[in-house]
């Protein structure tokens, strides 16, 4: 079992520095994603086609470091053959960038809505207030990738934990929306067509808060050397706990 906020040290001190590359750059593209996710929130709370346009075109940059990231990691399992904690890191950071990858996909669904939302005008636009409850979304799932990169930059698995358990809240928040949303389509047929993007929005938003679980789940896996995916929360607390 690693320590907290420690990594295993080798007398090459050439692996050592390779290990800490690629988790630093695990890390950059996390800021990556978590600003895809800013900026997918602000083009849909301002309708911006223009800004919608360089996230969606940006996404690819994130792709390409996906690529690059996952081609180190097989460059080291080739060469190094890493094993115990040393393989468990190398396999959580292939697993974390996947996941980081699908949460950019995710923004760039929002951003997508948004931009569909923009051009088409004579939309009857949702409230104010439905907007409001997206946008609170946004900002819970994207403090719970800050959180969860955190952990995984600590190796903390009692932040992980508390990362884990606002996926509960993110949920409880996706189906208030949506719940919403149909009311609101079922009393006004004209707003059908934005409420739906809107919507689709919510539910990319509930995606990133199941990713950034995942990552809490790799972070698990780092330190204690035990997979808690498809689990339930009191599940992993559980096997956690009697570490």
């Amino acid at each position: 079992m690693m320590e907290k906020g420690q990594f295993t040290k080798h007398i090459s001190q050439k692996f050592n520095d390779e290990l800490e590359n690629v988790r630093q750059r695990v890390l950059t593209m996390g800021g990556m994603v978590e600003e895809q996710i800013e900026q997918s929130m602000e083009a849909l709370s301002s309708l911006d086609p223009e800004l919608a346009e360089e996230i969606i075109e940006r996404d690819e940059k994130v792709n390409a470091y996906e690529v690059s990231i996952d081609e180190e990691c097989t460059r080291i399992l080739a060469k190094r053959q890493p094993a115990a904690g040393d393989l468990r890191l190398v396999v959580a950071i292939i697993k974390t960038i996947t996941d980081l990858e699908r949460i950019g996909d995710e923004a760039e669904k929002i951003a997508r809505m948004a931009n569909h939302i923009a051009i088409s005008m004579e939309n009857v636009m949702p409230s104010k207030k439905q907007f409001g409850a997206v946008v609170h979304l946004g900002n819970h799932v994207k403090t719970m990738l800050h959180e969860a990169l955190d952990a995984f930059a600590r190796l903390d698995v009692d932040a992980a934990l508390k990362v884990a358990q606002k996926e509960k809240t993110a949920d409880k928040e996706y189906n208030a929306i949506t719940r919403q949303l149909i009311t609101y389509m079922m009393e006004d047929p004209r707003s059908i067509s934005a409420a739906m993007d809107v919507m689709w929005s919510a539910r990319a938003l509930e995606r990133i808060g199941d990713h950034a679980r995942n990552i809490c789940e790799y972070v698990i896996y780092l330190v204690e050397g035990k997979d808690v995916r498809h689990v339930s929360l009191a599940e992993m607390e559980q096997l956690t706990q009697g570490k």
